[in-house]
């Protein structure tokens, strides 16, 4: 396997950065690893590549600002370490990079200004402005704010999103792992190329024991599903290792590289597939699948089975077998409502089951994605 063939001359990166990484044995900010990163970073810009940060870290940093020794599990103690750790975590980052004469950007994301499609562009146009004028964006998720129905879950997730909503030619997620390793428990030996994360490279995760992060190699390992689907190429690789992002780049053997699907995704492809929790599902027949998949078909009504959940006409549903099996995702032009109606009727006239005039397409192909 070419790394280096591979990344195939990348020149916008997203690197996610692990709390375990930023902080040290006592759970306060490590200000030398910090300085350390933004040196590495600071080299990449002036080799004209364009960097894009995602740093956990904020609650962390709470926690020992207020002598915490474990995690919270309320959600106002998390929120409040978090408000009192942000502050903190982009000074420290403002200051290092001022050192090298770069501007910061902070970026505070909840699920919600991604699923959007108006925010969600106007992020992305954001980013866009900020690497264009030179400046380092560093994005996190607004632990102040979130709660679970706008949550992204964990950083490893956000900084996959992050890469597909640019989309960046690279993803690495720095760790205080030296990549995915044979055994679960972390142990073992490294594993050097993953083609596809599967359900067989899915048992090698474990999940974190540090008292202060989130998700473990699994989150890891999941954020990989999302930019091998979108065409970007990821590496997880130890952040404690001098140089590291520099020996990425030059295709060394180090951490896990994880190769791309062969196709990119199209922006609205992309948005459909990984930024939406699906309100509702649509069960398809065999004959149905089997022409998205191989002909890439539009999903008519006739080939529709069932529809589950309460949806409005468009909104993003799942598309599943008769097995229960998600394959694909759609904007519906119909709600569930409409959608059992004319399951009901047994008809290919939509216009006298709903009372209008309507186009046979549950889900057109220009809408429709195949996981």
């Amino acid at each position: 396997m070419d790394r280096l063939t591979a990344l195939n001359q990348p020149q916008r990166i997203v690197v996610k950065i692990g709390t375990g990484l930023l902080t040290n044995a006592s759970r306060q900010l490590d200000l030398a690893r910090v300085a350390a990163l933004a040196d590495q970073f600071a080299a990449l810009r002036r080799d004209g590549f364009e960097v894009v940060v995602v740093s956990s870290g904020a609650i962390g940093a709470g926690m020992g600002e207020l002598a915490m020794t474990a995690r919270p599990t309320s959600l106002p103690e998390l929120q409040g370490c978090a408000a009192i750790g942000q502050c903190k975590l982009m000074s420290l980052y403002a200051e290092a990079f001022r050192r090298h004469g770069l501007h910061v950007a902070q970026i505070l994301l909840t699920h919600d200004d991604l699923s959007d499609r108006i925010r969600h562009l106007n992020v992305r146009n954001t980013i866009d402005t900020l690497l264009a004028h030179g400046v380092v964006p560093i994005i996190n998720e607004n632990d102040t704010v979130s709660v679970d129905e706008i949550r992204f879950g964990d950083n490893d997730r956000l900084a996959a999103l992050t890469a597909a909503l640019l989309p960046a030619d690279l993803l690495a997620i720095l760790t205080t792992a030296h990549g995915l390793m044979t055994k679960p428990d972390g142990t073992g030996e490294r594993i050097p190329f993953v083609e596809r994360v599967d359900s067989h490279v899915m048992k090698l995760a474990g999940g974190t024991t540090s008292a202060q992060a989130v998700g473990g190699m699994v989150s890891k390992l999941q954020a990989a599903k999302i930019v091998h689907a979108a065409g970007i190429p990821l590496v997880i690789a130890n952040g404690r290792a001098p140089g590291v992002l520099a020996d990425v780049l030059a295709g060394k053997d180090i951490g896990t590289f994880f190769a791309a699907s062969a196709t990119k995704m199209a922006s609205r492809k992309r948005w459909i597939a990984f930024y939406h929790r699906p309100a509702g599902y649509l069960v398809v027949d065999a004959g149905a699948k089997q022409a998205l998949i191989a002909r890439g078909c539009s999903l008519l009504t006739r080939g529709v089975v069932e529809a589950g959940g309460e949806f409005a006409a468009d909104t993003v549903v799942s598309l599943r077998d008769h097995e229960g099996t998600e394959f694909a995702r759609g904007v519906a032009r119909f709600s569930a409502t409409d959608v059992r109606k004319i399951c009901a009727a047994k008809t290919a006239d939509i216009a006298t089951v709903l009372g209008r005039k309507a186009k046979p397409e549950v889900v057109h192909r220009d809408d429709l994605v195949l996981l």
